[in-house]
């Protein structure tokens, strides 16, 4: 028994991996070369694409939304989540990383499942509202510019059916959440949002230490 969650060393997270991580190799080819790029830091880890995609089975998902694309790795567990007849709408503004994002799908056999929108995700939002889509998704993943999350999460609540499932990257922050001497934008955007969140009736919530910080907000 244990009063809070170990800390994950190195070699114990490569443990973890190795025991129970079931990543494709197209997967994990798609992560070694996001691993080379000066963004890698936006990608997120294959047990959270694992975790991610248990969700969405669990859930009998079958229309999913993701805000934040970068080269297509998310996606791909998203979809392998979905059934066959499953649709995962991706919000993507950066022309360069949906290229890479479609390919990757291509290659993984899984482009059927994904419809990119290339253009701003508030835009996109927007317009899946105004087409009557509100109330009909089952999950979202939201992982894209820390100023305007708040105003995702609000639009994703919309679009989100109850009993769906919204999930937040990056609500840890590398830490800085909880450096009361950071005070940058996207620092104190996001600790808001995870003080709103706390407090927010409208949904179940649960703040996962996996990669930067996983926030699981269940619509009520």
């Amino acid at each position: 028994m244990t009063t809070q969650t170990i800390s994950l060393t190195p070699i114990l997270y490569d443990y973890l991996l190795s025991t129970s991580c079931r990543e494709p190799e197209l997967f994990k080819q798609v992560r070694n070369e996001t691993a080379q790029l000066k963004q890698a830091k936006m990608q997120i880890a294959p047990d959270q694409g694992q975790f991610m995609a248990l969700l969405l089975k669990l859930m009998n998902a079958k229309k999913a939304l993701e805000i934040g694309v970068f080269t297509g790795y998310s996606a791909l567990w998203i979809a392998s989540g979905l059934p066959v007849d499953g649709k995962l709408i991706a919000c993507e503004i950066s022309e360069e990383w949906a290229s890479m994002a479609t390919d990757n799908w291509q290659k993984a056999g899984l482009a059927e499942k994904i419809e990119l929108r290339l253009a701003p995700a508030l835009i996109t939002l927007n317009q899946l509202i105004a087409t009557e889509q509100a109330g009909t998704f089952d999950f979202v993943f939201i992982d894209a510019d820390k100023v305007n999350q708040e105003t995702y999460y609000e639009l994703a609540l919309q679009l989100v059916r109850s009993g769906g499932l919204i999930l937040l990257d990056n609500t840890l922050w590398y830490g800085k959440v909880a450096d009361a001497l950071v005070h940058d934008n996207s620092t104190q955007m996001i600790r808001a949002l995870n003080a709103k969140l706390h407090l927010d009736e409208r949904v179940d919530i649960s703040l996962i230490a996996m990669g930067d910080g996983l926030m699981l907000a269940r619509k009520r």
